[in-house]
């Protein structure tokens, strides 16, 4: 697995692109994905809703288990994905590019997200 560089991680497994214009994308990581299976229900945050860095936000459910989806900064969720919604098996396939989960124009964000590299050891992926 390879956790790309230029994002940085939460310990709740979702990772947050670099704000363009404000904006900030957030997703889970493959080793996530891995962890959780086949995803077959994404919940996300809806378009308006004030996101809390560090609380529940949506959900993931699994052939294996249903997981919260934890946002790493707060916000205001600009764009949902609703390819993922419409195919969850997107956060599986392709977690880090097709398989993002929602766009937020951030405030503030997790004290302790993590790079690349710290995430990596972190995660043990």
């Amino acid at each position: 697995m390879s956790n790309p560089k230029e994002l940085r991680y939460s310990k709740e497994h979702e990772w947050l692109s670099a704000a363009e214009d404000g904006v900030a994308t957030v997703g889970i990581t493959e080793h996530a994905a891995n962890a959780l299976g086949d995803v077959v229900f994404v919940q996300l945050p809806e378009v308006g809703e004030t996101v809390t860095a560090g609380e529940s936000c949506g959900e993931l459910e699994s052939t294996k288990s249903v997981s919260e989806l934890y946002s790493p900064v707060t916000g205001e969720v600009v764009e949902a994905n609703q390819d993922v919604v419409d195919d969850p098996s997107l956060v599986n396939s392709a977690p880090f590019e097709g398989g993002w989960l929602f766009k937020v124009r951030a405030t503030a964000e997790q004290d302790d997200l993590m790079s690349a590299d710290e995430y990596t050891e972190f995660s043990g992926s």
